[in-house]
């Protein structure tokens, strides 16, 4: 089976808290030489929505809970794959302990002003495009 063919669709949160700041995740990426942001996120299991993956890659990789959520948008991974990354929103936060895994130990989690987190996306401070544009979504899109 090709990379192109294994890929499973993802998710990405756009995790605002009560005075809109953003949570943000950052850690060293030693095959692209740097540090880097990036939103919580990650690819879907056996049996989880796209929805349930979103609420569990938030709570794994930043011990964030939320109970309102809005879907900002479906895209294609890859042009070659139908595996499609799923952006959301999610707000009346609670947070709690991170649930890394061994090679997220070094996932740093901080908190942003939208305009803040959207000059790092304009500045390549993301590594992958998903971030950046589940940021400017979130920005611009009205709340359902």
């Amino acid at each position: 089976m090709s990379d192109a063919q294994a890929l499973r669709d993802a998710a990405v949160v756009v995790a605002r808290d009560k005075d809109g700041l953003v949570a943000l995740l950052s850690a060293h990426f030693p095959a692209h030489q740097g540090d880097f942001l990036f939103l919580p996120g990650g690819r879907r299991e056996a049996g989880e929505t796209p929805e349930d993956c979103a609420r569990r890659e938030l709570r794994e990789e930043s011990g964030i809970t939320a109970t309102t959520w809005r879907l900002l948008g479906s895209y294609a991974l890859t042009v070659s794959s139908p595996a499609r990354v799923h952006l959301y929103e999610a707000r009346s936060l609670t947070c709690g302990p991170q649930q890394l895994t061994p090679t997220e130990q070094d996932f740093k989690l901080t908190w942003w002003t939208m305009p803040d987190a959207l000059d790092a996306a304009t500045h390549g401070r993301f590594l992958l495009p998903a971030g950046p544009l589940a940021l400017f979504l979130a920005d611009t899109a009205a709340p359902s």
